[in-house]
């Protein structure tokens, strides 16, 4: 399919080939380098955290920060069912076993009353679960109050998936830095990119160092070539990183372009009683990533209008289909009722590129709406 407006394209500042020409110039080539060190300390700078390390995918940091919390075969870790199945993939890379958990209806992200359920069951059963996963779905901040309260009561280490969450807060800080751990992306998808990459964020400088380590094929200080553990090619390209300085300088305003689409669509289509946003709460501000809303009108699913716009030529998405109904996964334990279940079934995720014109705005919403009407006319 050629589409004319994509889902989530890439967005150049126009910045970025500074510090990419730099990297040539100097040839700094190899995943070590300058513009490495320096877009640590930009993310750093902007979400707050204490400690960065860049590396070659969100899905790797996932993986690192499972490892430096020591988690490894048998062990129990609690993950958002609602997600991509990058979050739980790197559960399975360490030998542990994931158990999902639901959602809450407000932010779709992990209901923190079926959370304390399964951190209960496995501590009665003495298997007090290793670290918990959330994930700040298409940029809407997780319910952190209670989750974070949850993790400290019970001593659990909390980490953050928040690849699609670079710039949402809540209460004023910025998602990823309320676990032991966060994790970004900066896919080429994402609201800024590095081609492909993610990062590791704490304010724990031990977890970062021990994930520097592993993530250079955990080679030992010494003058010649000496490992003791097992380690990986996960560093992040002074190329690549260079791209981020550059989408980095316009994060602010890549946020607000993502917030303008979305405010755009709920204006406009929130009249339609069947459209129904992903919304959150007073205390969240999300970056807005994807604009994601679910149609409630029988005989009308997600298929009928992404099949639709597509002929259109716009590009629209099914929500993540949740990790405990995936073939891979179906058989482990989940917490918690059906409410991922539903916005699957009913949800979608419109376009929301940071380069999207009100024109084509309009065209999108004007577009859905008349599949909507027609459907229903067709009854």
């Amino acid at each position: 399919m050629q589409y004319k407006i994509h889902l989530s394209p890439p967005h150049m500042s126009g910045r970025e080939m500074k510090y990419v020409q730099q990297a040539f110039d100097t040839n700094w080539i190899a995943p070590v380098g300058p513009n490495i060190d320096a877009f640590e300390e930009g993310l750093c700078r902007y979400t707050g955290s204490r400690h960065a390390l860049a590396v070659s995918s969100g899905t790797a940091a996932i993986h690192l920060a499972l490892l430096a919390l020591g988690i490894g075969k048998g062990d129990i870790v609690l993950c958002q069912s609602l997600t991509f199945v990058a979050t739980a993939n790197p559960i399975m890379y360490v030998g542990a076993t994931p158990v999902f958990i639901d959602s809450e209806p407000v932010t779709w992200n992990m209901c923190p009353n079926a959370l304390e359920d399964a951190i209960l069951h496995y501590a009665h059963l003495g298997q007090k679960p290793k670290a918990v996963i959330v994930v700040h779905l298409y940029g809407m901040p997780a319910m952190l109050d209670e989750t974070v309260y949850l993790c400290k009561k019970h001593e659990v280490p909390l980490i953050e998936d928040a690849a699609e969450a670079l710039g949402s807060e809540y209460r004023g800080r910025k998602a990823g830095t309320f676990g032991d751990i966060g994790v970004l992306s900066f896919n080429g998808n994402k609201i800024i990119t590095t081609s492909g990459g993610g990062a590791m964020l704490s304010d724990h400088a031990h977890y970062i160092e021990k994930a520097r380590f592993l993530a250079t094929q955990a080679r030992e200080p010494v003058g010649h070539y000496e490992h003791r553990e097992i380690g990986y090619s996960y560093g992040m390209s002074n190329v690549c990183a260079g791209i981020g300085r550059g989408q980095l300088e316009v994060i602010d305003m890549r946020v607000r372009q993502r917030r303008a689409n979305f405010f755009t669509y709920q204006n406009a289509l929130s009249r339609i009683e069947s459209i129904h946003f992903q919304t959150g709460n007073a205390d969240m501000s999300s970056n807005r990533w994807l604009s994601a809303l679910q149609i409630k009108r029988e005989h009308l699913s997600p298929e009928d209008i992404l099949m639709a716009l597509a002929s259109e030529g716009i590009e629209c998405r099914r929500t993540w289909k949740p990790m405990h109904c995936q073939p891979i996964y179906k058989t482990l334990p989940h917490f918690g009722g059906s409410v991922s279940e539903s916005l699957f079934e009913r949800g979608i995720c419109l376009p929301s590129g940071s380069d999207l014109t009100y024109a084509r705005l309009a065209d999108i919403i004007s577009k859905l709406a008349a599949v909507i009407r027609n459907k229903h006319r067709l009854q």
